[in-house]
């Protein structure tokens, strides 16, 4: 880990003995959304973390974002902007904190280098690969209009014939988990979900901000 970021971590949260100076308002971290009841993160992305005098920031560059006041004399106790019980655990060791909101859990981790994988010419679909999925690929993307002039890594796990879960990174960073059955398209990630058929694909947007292209080859395979 990034000697840097343990350091600023560290003065956040008071997990040295030592008072550890701070540098910046907020932490370049992270973000991993698990929904509630889910074992597998539906969204992996950047976020930046800051606490001032108790209560926590996170803001996730999705423009989703957390405020939780602490309550009560327990450490870790929170309650978010609408009042509901939030938690905060330390299961992540030095790497990193979680905390349990009312319908997912954030996974904050202080080293983010992840979210910038380096694509060569040996891997252009990374950090997608065949030994964790049945098929990887390039989708077509583009981010605030559907011109769909970008390329976007995206890695296939496929179940009965016409049904798939795929696991595609927009240009800007954002993992996304599109799922495919019985003609139909759904996402775990939230937000506005729409999609049509043209031809051999489908083309998918989200939030009138994020567009794909998915062609019918990568949901059944050949």
């Amino acid at each position: 880990m990034n000697p840097e970021i343990t350091s600023v971590a560290a003065a956040f949260l008071g997990l040295t003995a030592m008072a550890l100076p701070v540098k910046a308002d907020s932490v370049d971290a992270r973000c991993d959304i698990y929904p509630k009841g889910e074992d597998r993160a539906s969204a992996s992305l950047a976020c930046s973390f800051s606490q001032n005098q108790g209560n926590v920031y996170i803001d996730r560059k999705d423009g989703v974002s957390y405020q939780l006041t602490p309550e009560g004399d327990q450490p870790g106790n929170y309650v978010d902007s609408s009042g509901s019980a939030v938690y905060r655990q330390s299961g992540l060791g030095k790497d990193g904190l979680i905390f349990r909101m009312p319908d997912e859990s954030v996974y904050v981790y202080w080293d983010a280098s992840s979210l910038a994988p380096t694509r060569g010419y040996d891997n252009p679909t990374a950090p997608y690969t065949t030994a964790e999925y049945d098929a990887t690929t390039l989708l077509p993307c583009s981010i605030t209009d559907p011109s769909h002039d970008q390329n976007c890594p995206a890695g296939i796990r496929r179940g009965d014939a016409g049904s798939a879960s795929i696991r595609v990174t927009s240009p800007d960073g954002v993992e996304r988990v599109l799922n495919f059955a019985d003609g139909n398209v759904t996402t775990p990630d939230g937000g506005d979900l729409t999609w049509g058929k043209q031809g051999d694909s489908w083309y998918i947007g989200i939030d009138e901000r994020e567009f794909y292209v998915v062609p019918e080859a990568a949901v059944n395979g050949g």
